[in-house]
């Protein structure tokens, strides 16, 4: 069978902020991709920030284990030697493209070739617009040249990342606030903007579908799109509870070739992404990675389901060690120093929503928390204290030891060097 052709849109701090996921978001060209493809409704990241997130989805690895533990722009980076898809993608006869947006180093070295891409095109500021200009004149220019080799391409966007006030907001009484979020005037505007993001970066989705269709490449392009983590609001980005962890995932397959038009409700996570397009590309299976492929659901053949993923926030733009798991019907957190009750990023510290919630927020943190997602999915009622409990709390509570103590994850020698941002030294 002739290999698909691979192409892999992936925006910023979106969540599942999208009309298809019951946002009240106009988003008709995600939600076409959505109604044509598979949408994975259980699809979480293990790491609710940005470079640590894209490392899992690049390695099919937890953080501490590809060793991107924080941001590296303040000096965080993957270990020497590990695989990626680009570069196992190019063992399985694939020419790999990047555009735009990355935020990931290997060895300390911060390039897109090191990350295993053959051709890296780089784009100042990466706003979706600007980025998608650079895929459609490649994918215009692919399709003359009839190259015989598939390709994979990673096109990175900026939005929908703080700050986006720059954009045409939706009507702030028109929005629906998170349940999550005080309903107030602040945290409306604040939406209304993000919006605004959104949306742009949906019309960029619909120029790349466009060029796909009218250059004939749909017919043998697998088209993704999905994020590295929760929205950038508070209770979201930054934090181990489902609003930070939730990502949006759509893959869109060339017609009759599987069933699609599905909804899938199986719990994933994004280090399952990895091993996932290595079995579509035709590649070689990876052992030492914490991902598995999930093609089998899609293909309708053998699968066993996931019933828990380790989740894990180690540096952002400050030291904040959590380590934790979530299950079918539980999520635990274990802190690691003492803290805010609910960690906010700088940029969501100073926003709209950020203000509003600031002083409740500052409050200490509890060493462990437990919620029970059926009957409280907002978690919002920690049961680690009621005796009720205890038997479920501390089969969690060994199961995130022994999983730190069999990957050797660096916190259980101490707290582990790290940069806070310049924004943190000015607050104090």
């Amino acid at each position: 069978m002739e290999k698909l052709n691979i192409l892999m849109i992936i925006s910023h701090d979106t969540g599942r902020h999208l009309g298809s996921y019951g946002r009240k978001v106009e988003t008709p060209e995600l939600d076409a991709i959505a109604a044509e493809g598979f949408q994975f409704d259980n699809y979480f990241c293990a790491q609710p920030q940005c470079s640590p997130s894209r490392g899992s989805i690049l390695t099919g690895k937890y953080g501490h284990n590809h060793g991107l533990v924080g941001l590296t722009h303040l000096g965080h980076t993957m270990k020497k030697g590990v695989k990626t898809i680009p570069s196992e993608m190019k063992k399985a006869g694939y020419e790999t493209f990047l555009f735009g947006f990355f935020h990931e180093s290997i060895d300390g070295i911060y390039k897109g070739e090191q990350l295993g891409y053959d051709h890296v095109v780089e784009v100042p500021g990466n706003a979706a617009a600007k980025v998608t200009e650079k895929v459609e004149d490649f994918l215009t220019r692919r399709t003359a040249a009839k190259s015989e080799l598939p390709f994979y391409a990673s096109v990175g966007f900026e939005e929908t990342h703080r700050p986006f006030d720059h954009f045409e907001p939706d009507s702030p009484d028109t929005v629906e606030v998170p349940p999550y979020l005080p309903d107030t005037e602040k945290t409306r505007e604040d939406i209304a903007h993000f919006q605004g993001s959104v949306k742009e970066l949906d019309r960029a989705v619909g120029r790349i579908r466009k060029v796909l269709k009218e250059t004939g490449l749909e017919k043998n392009t697998l088209l993704i799109y999905t994020t590295d983590h929760g929205i950038a609001f508070p209770r979201a980005k930054g934090t181990l509870l489902d609003a930070g962890l939730e990502t949006a995932l759509l893959m869109k397959f060339p017609e009759d070739m599987m069933k699609q038009n599905n909804k899938q409700k199986e719990l994933l996570c994004n280090v399952d992404l990895m091993p996932t397009l290595l079995e579509i590309a035709g590649g070689e299976a990876l052992e030492d990675i914490d991902g598995y492929s999930f093609l089998p659901l899609l293909t309708r053949g053998k699968y066993e389901q996931r019933d828990h993923f380790f989740c894990e926030l180690t540096w952002h733009d400050r030291y904040h060690p959590m380590r934790g798991i979530r299950t079918t019907q539980y999520k635990y957190i274990r802190n690691f120093e003492a803290g805010p009750s609910v960690y906010l990023p700088y940029d969501i510290y100073s926003s709209l929503s950020g203000e509003e919630v600031r002083e409740e927020y500052s409050k200490p943190n509890a060493q462990e928390e437990l919620y029970q997602l059926d009957s409280d999915p907002l978690e919002q009622k920690n049961l680690a204290g009621e005796q009720a409990h205890q038997d479920v709390l501390r089969e969690l509570r060994e199961k995130v030891a022994s999983w730190m103590e069999r990957t050797k994850d660096p916190l259980l020698d101490g707290p582990i060097p790290g940069i806070e941002a310049k924004e943190w030294q000015k607050e104090k």
